[in-house]
């Protein structure tokens, strides 16, 4: 709140009382989403999520050739269907969209920042809420990805480090320099399947952020991964955790073999990248002291066309793969929904992707369970 009383966004903060506007309606217009976006950065929110929010309303702006005060709930329902229509974007894309316009309707309707009393003394009108339950789209499924969207399964997984370390060894054995980055980019996938790592939170990753397990020494320096730019809750920092290693357990293989692969590359492979004394990023670039987005999702993409896999498989795929298989090697739930940080028990049901095979032998289990059980009583009335 500023010394006149006034909040974040508050009419009174952008337009100064009694000035003359050469060009009033665009002035005030501009003058709300700056408003606005104080108002957001009052609230801790992500300033991509800020611009993200800011251009939707932008592009309904230009869509309903309007300014707020003028928009009606019909020309959302044109803009939103225009959308869905012509422009074929998702049931979630459209959603966020508008909620975006809600968000700033409701903003600019709530009396604390004065924009409804603001617009009726200039313009002899006001802004209303234009969207409606009825005119929106409603969030009735607790995921909305893409179906398309899954886990690998354990072949293709192989299949796809595979190709990876093969294309170190093809272009180390051609005397180019390229093996590095390729290295680089194999172990990376790698760590973010043996640690159940977001994209962000694998490429954020420092080499302070691995260490001892106590209760794992066998695993050496890189018994636990130290996660520090988690998916932030809204208004909130980035969530931390601890991630284990997880070795083998009763005869089924584990993640263990992420150590020496990790240990290889930071002791061995790391060094000689021209950034690595300048920086303490896992993953340094070439000429960056950290690996970018997009080299990581060209490389991704790159070797998954190369071995024709489903188009459907992306990064989080890495991500599917370790929930699913964890569950389906026979971890407890809560320590799987633990390791990958997620809040709610049902968030982590969504990533599992479990095989037919594991679903065969969970049904015959529960079947020798009960033939078992039929058994044992029958004995007991002898």
């Amino acid at each position: 709140m500023s010394l006149d009383g006034s909040v974040p966004g508050a009419a009174s903060l952008h337009l100064v009382g009694g000035t003359v506007l050469l060009r009033p309606e665009e002035q005030v217009a501009e003058a709300m989403l700056s408003g606005w976006r104080n108002q957001q950065l009052a609230r801790s929110l992500a300033l991509s999520t800020i611009e993200g929010r800011v251009n939707a309303v932008k592009a309904f702006t230009r869509y309903s050739d309007a300014f707020p005060w003028q928009w009606m709930p019909q020309m959302v329902d044109e803009w939103l269907g225009d959308l869905r229509a012509v422009r074929h974007l998702r049931h979630s894309t459209v959603r966020n969209y508008a909620e975006a316009v809600r968000s700033f309707c409701a903003f600019l309707t709530d009396p604390a920042y004065g924009w409804a009393v603001e617009c009726e003394r200039r313009f002899g009108s006001h802004p209303i809420q234009v969207c409606h339950e009825w005119n929106t789209t409603v969030h009735l499924q607790d995921t909305e990805a893409d179906p398309s969207k899954r886990a690998f399964t354990r072949d293709e997984l192989q299949a796809f480090f595979d190709h990876a370390d093969d294309q170190v060894h093809r272009v180390s054995g051609a005397g180019r320099k390229g093996w590095l980055p390729a290295f680089r980019d194999a172990t990376l996938f790698k760590t973010a399947y043996a640690y159940g790592l977001r994209r962000r939170e694998d490429r954020m990753l420092d080499l302070a952020d691995f260490g001892r397990n106590p209760h794992a020494p066998t695993f050496g320096d890189f018994g636990v991964c130290y996660v520090r730019w988690g998916k932030a809750m809204k208004g909130s920092p980035p969530k931390r955790r601890s991630v284990l290693t997880v070795g083998p357990r009763d005869g089924i293989g584990g993640m263990d073999w992420i150590v020496d692969t990790l240990d290889q590359w930071v002791t061995e492979v790391r060094p000689r990248l021209a950034q690595a004394s300048a920086s303490s990023a896992f993953w340094p670039s070439e000429r960056s002291p950290r690996i970018g987005f997009s080299q990581i999702n060209t490389r991704f993409a790159a070797y998954r066309d190369a071995l024709g896999l489903d188009q459907g498989l992306d990064f989080h795929s890495l991500r599917r793969s370790y929930v699913t298989h964890l569950i389906e090697d026979g971890w407890d739930p809560r320590f799987v929904q633990e390791q990958v940080g997620h809040e709610h028990a049902s968030t982590t049901s969504i990533y599992t992707c479990v095989s037919s095979d594991f679903r065969t032998r969970t049904l015959l289990k529960a079947m020798q369970d009960t033939a078992d059980a039929v058994l044992a009583a029958g004995r007991g009335k002898r």
